[in-house]
């Protein structure tokens, strides 16, 4: 873990914007998604880029068959992350293809401001392009 912390640090020394966040949902307690944000939070500069992702379950791989989190836990990170981070681009990110519109929705209202868009986020799908602009029209949403 502080190998990690160090090389956030060394990013900032070379003058290069932070991208930070954390996988959620992966059998960790309420009180650890909040020191995970609160450590961001607390750096001298916190990340830029916050991005929340929600755990997607893949069948052979070691976190297959946990318990699935609360979406409304899941609400509650991305709003903590929004007060507790102001000026960084909170990121909705990968589980999205698993979430029901509406609870994207609260996501953006509790303070998300950023997607990844296309294809692929890693080895998971993405919502296609064109339910993403579907949703944002929905929400009054449009991109900067």
């Amino acid at each position: 873990y502080q190998d990690r912390l160090d090389t956030l640090d060394s990013v900032r020394e070379a003058d290069i914007n932070v991208c930070c966040g954390g996988i959620i949902g992966m059998g960790e307690s309420r009180n650890q998604r909040a020191g995970l944000l609160a450590q961001l939070a607390n750096m001298e500069r916190p990340p830029e880029s916050v991005p929340i992702n929600l755990l997607t379950q893949v069948e052979g791989t070691p976190l297959h068959g946990v318990d699935e989190l609360d979406q409304f836990e899941f609400i509650r990170t991305i709003a903590a992350a929004r007060i507790t981070m102001p000026q960084s681009f909170v990121r909705l990110s990968a589980g999205r293809q698993s979430m029901h519109e509406g609870i994207q929705a609260l996501c953006f209202l509790a303070g998300a401001n950023s997607i990844f868009y296309g294809e692929k986020l890693l080895t998971t799908g993405n919502p296609e392009a064109e339910a993403d602009k579907q949703l944002f029209a929905k929400l009054g949403l449009h991109p900067i």
